[in-house]
């Protein structure tokens, strides 16, 4: 049986469907108000430890732009930097209120941001790498007079230019926090090593032809890859897409909850390495906030980290990850799914699939056109568009 990862899947076939799977696991894990949990295996729960409820995995309000959680997954420990983001990304929620009331809130937020910036900035350019110093400090400069704009754009009462002004800053905020990462932070354990590994991040643009829509007929996602979290599992992807492998592919499941594809033609259910004549799996590689490298092969219920975040949780529309074998964790292969919206059982900062699927990137533009992809719409193509020279060990320079 298979969980998200269901050869010519339809709603009407035997197998479990996603939300029934789900219900399923809620139960077993304890996780549907008031339904008793099943005795968990004893390598799976520490001593003395419980199950906790949802009110106690959530740990305030969740982000869920995709943006903000590839910025704050970044791995970096500087405050300075992280002062001056959160007032900026703090205005989305400013925005929320109706009317010009929200520039009020947008003005503490700015002046709160242009304060930071001003009394960290040295502690800030300290954190970036010394080959790179340069260019953070241009950036920085950038920032400072954005600010200054934005400030203005709030007193003129122009609420429409605000959010655009907010994306452009926070562009300038997220690229001087990765020229603060010095090389890759962590060593893969040895055992993966020799795959195709993505050590960074890379920005592929998925091109897919809509069939049966008059409103819309080509349309082009931008994702970002994080290899900082998940190397392996990026890595594996960002190799297949420059074998082309997704090219010519159609999106198989569209079911208004996720989007999947990657099941090949033919029997096998992933991909077929040439070198090997098999199907090339990889293990489930999970970044939990607060560790330095990512776990391999379990999932945190079966490590008994209950109440662990995810650094690339399943919050935003869009979110990117593995489909796999329901009862192996290492059966990922080449099928991908994206999660289009929250449920019952899957609210942000406290849904079952954190720490049970790998994720490993965000649709950054045009997410919302997910939700009109249809099963038999085709993927065009797949083209990287930076971060290419982050991918070491490409199998598809060696064979195929």
């Amino acid at each position: 049986m298979f969980f998200l990862l269901s050869k010519n899947f339809s709603q009407s076939e035997k197998s479990f469907s996603l939300k029934e799977c789900a219900i399923s696991v809620a139960l077993a894990i304890g996780l549907v108000t008031g339904v008793p949990a099943m005795e968990s295996p004893a390598h799976a729960t520490p001593a003395n430890s419980s199950i906790p409820d949802v009110s106690v995995l959530i740990s305030g309000p969740p982000i869920k732009d995709p943006g903000a959680l590839l910025r704050y997954a970044l791995p970096i420990d500087n405050k300075a930097i992280r002062e001056v983001q959160k007032p900026l990304e703090d205005i989305t929620d400013s925005l929320k209120v109706a009317g010009v009331r929200a520039l009020d809130s947008v003005e503490r937020n700015v002046r709160q941001a242009s304060r930071a910036l001003s009394q960290g900035k040295d502690l800030i350019l300290a954190g970036v790498a010394e080959s790179k110093k340069a260019e953070a400090q241009e950036l920085l400069d950038k920032l400072a007079v954005g600010l200054q704009e934005l400030l203005r754009i709030v007193e003129e009462r122009d609420r429409d230019a605000v959010k655009p002004k907010q994306k452009e800053l926070l562009q300038y905020v997220g690229s001087v926090e990765e020229d603060m990462v010095d090389g890759f932070p962590y060593e893969v354990p040895e055992e993966y090593r020799n795959m195709p590994l993505l050590k960074g991040r890379a920005t592929v643009d998925m091109k897919v032809k809509v069939k049966d829509n008059p409103n819309l007929q080509d349309c082009v996602f931008r994702i970002v890859l994080d290899g900082y979290n998940a190397p392996v599992t990026a890595g594996n992807f960002l190799d297949l897409v420059e074998r082309h492998f997704y090219d010519g592919m159609e999106i198989q499941r569209a079911d208004g909850f996720v989007v999947q594809t990657g099941d090949p033609e033919g029997p096998a259910e992933g991909f077929i390495d040439p070198s090997t004549g098999k199907i090339r799996t990889i293990p489930l590689e999970i970044m939990v906030s607060g560790d330095k490298s990512p776990v391999y092969g379990q999932t945190l219920e079966e490590l008994g980290r209950y109440k662990a975040q995810t650094r690339l949780p399943f919050n935003a529309f869009g979110t990117m990850a593995m489909a796999r074998d329901e009862f192996d964790n290492n059966s990922a292969s080449s099928q991908v799914f994206w999660l289009l919206k929250e449920s019952e059982l899957t609210p942000s900062n406290a849904n079952i699939l954190d720490g049970r699927y790998a994720v490993f990137g965000y649709v950054t533009e045009n997410e919302d056109y997910l939700a009109d992809l249809k099963v038999g719409d085709v993927i065009e193509s797949i083209q990287v568009v930076s971060g290419l020279d982050n991918l070491a060990n490409p199998s598809y320079k060696i064979v195929g």
